[in-house]
């Protein structure tokens, strides 16, 4: 489904004329295998074998969930079907890891869910949790298919094999240098797609309250068409969701495809994620609608949740990070140094995300004078008269040199690795 800015207001819900009466929490089915009588914790100091305790933690998930979308059978919840493609949002994952949370005796983090995107996946981390995983998977970790740091070497370049990105002027994948080969000025008027009143916004009087006296800058074309479908989002949480973790989820698919892989084939992998973003103007968007997605915004729109989208729609696992530093050392080194990480997404600092969903920006730079009235950035030149404002995003996928060669992975470049 593409979302459209221009009809955003129009198609979110009106506010409820009286308040909704929510029903009370179903109980959990019965869970397949697990027992009866005692604790989680007893049921499963009963059972000898791994396999036996994961599968009764597997089916205690699966339960729960079931109970959360209010399923009839947990037989409807797949143990390798993503949280999001099941029909999860920020809301009834809290309520599922409250519920597991309840059942076990842990304390969950709210973000467990992204962390572990899947039944099965969830159910490891519980299994660990309550010490029920044999030590030598304890050490090693189930899925860590990346060698030891023993054998990364420490002079091991990072290869960049997969590019996904959006700029200014259209550009999209490996287009980039065609800006700077053919000369194309990205630099354009205020795009109108975005429910701006751009007739009110300018003025010429830099001292005007309210407006701006620049309407220019690099802009990305169609940021509200999204495929929220694709990833196994709900339309209502993707109406809450920032165009830059929207941006995100497209481009770092689209990193993975331009490595010639499958991005399906990466599930329950060691990917690591670190993401950089701007501002977070959107919410301000969204709280002009009245009941527009009320108990989605916080969770949806922070830039904590950026890195753990991809995850959560991809059931990529390892380290992930909202900020990546300006060099590369942070995720250069997770890849060669960290055994639990074969490979990272890696949207850096001086590229990641950002998109302006009001023209705040514009107007508060007018107010200090510091916007070029031309859009443009005119850096160490005697004609320089402000700053320009421009969007865009970018993905890297990266990988040891090595691990790309084994592979057959393209190496578009690379990156010197982190002492």
């Amino acid at each position: 489904m593409g979302l459209r800015a221009d009809a955003l207001l129009s198609a979110l819900p009106a506010p409820a004329a009286a308040p909704v009466s929510v029903p009370a929490p179903a109980p959990a089915p019965a869970l397949v295998g697990s027992g009866t009588g005692g604790s989680v914790p007893e049921r499963l100091a009963s059972l000898p074998a791994v396999e036996d305790r994961r599968r009764m933690l597997t089916d205690l998930v699966r339960g729960h969930a079931s109970a959360v979308l209010r399923h009839a059978s947990a037989d409807a919840v797949l143990p390798d079907r993503a949280f999001a493609a099941l029909g999860f949002d920020s809301l009834t994952a809290v309520e599922l890891r409250n519920r597991i949370g309840l059942a076990t005796g842990l304390r969950l983090p709210a973000t467990v869910l992204f962390d572990h995107p899947t039944p099965a996946g969830l159910a490891d981390r519980l299994l660990a949790e309550l010490g029920g995983a044999d030590e030598q998977e304890e050490q090693t970790g189930k899925s860590s298919s990346a060698p030891a740091a023993s054998e990364a070497r420490p002079q091991e370049p990072i290869a960049v094999v997969g590019i996904g990105c959006r700029f200014p002027g259209g550009v999209e994948r490996r287009r980039t240098l065609e800006l700077l080969t053919e000369g194309v000025d990205a630099v354009g008027d205020w795009p109108p797609d975005r429910g701006w009143d751009t007739e009110r916004l300018y003025h010429p009087d830099p001292d005007h309250p309210g407006t701006t006296y620049s309407r220019q800058g690099g802009f990305l074309r169609d940021i509200s068409g999204f495929d929220a479908e694709f990833f196994g989002i709900s339309p209502r949480e993707a109406l809450a969701m920032d165009p830059q973790q929207r941006l995100l989820l497209e481009t770092s698919w689209e990193a993975v495809e331009a490595a010639g892989q499958d991005p399906t084939s990466l599930k329950g992998r060691q990917i690591g994620v670190f993401v950089g973003t701007n501002g977070q103007d959107y919410p301000q968007l969204l709280a002009g609608a009245p009941g527009t997605s009320e108990g989605m915004c916080s969770p949806a729109t922070p830039p904590v949740c950026s890195p753990g989208g991809s995850p959560m729609c991809s059931d990529w696992r390892a380290p992930r990070s909202p900020w990546t530093p300006p060099a590369p050392p942070r995720w250069s080194r997770s890849i060669w140094r960290c055994r639990r990480c074969a490979g990272a997404t890696a949207s850096r600092r001086s590229g990641g995300v950002t998109v302006m969903s009001t023209p705040g920006l514009f107007v508060e730079f007018s107010r200090q004078r510091g916007l070029a009235p031309d859009g443009r950035c005119k850096a160490f030149s005697a004609q320089a008269d402000g700053t320009g404002w421009g969007e865009g995003a970018a993905v890297l996928l990266l990988e040891r040199l090595s691990d790309a060669h084994r592979h057959g992975h393209p190496v578009l470049a690379l990156i010197s690795a982190a002492r």
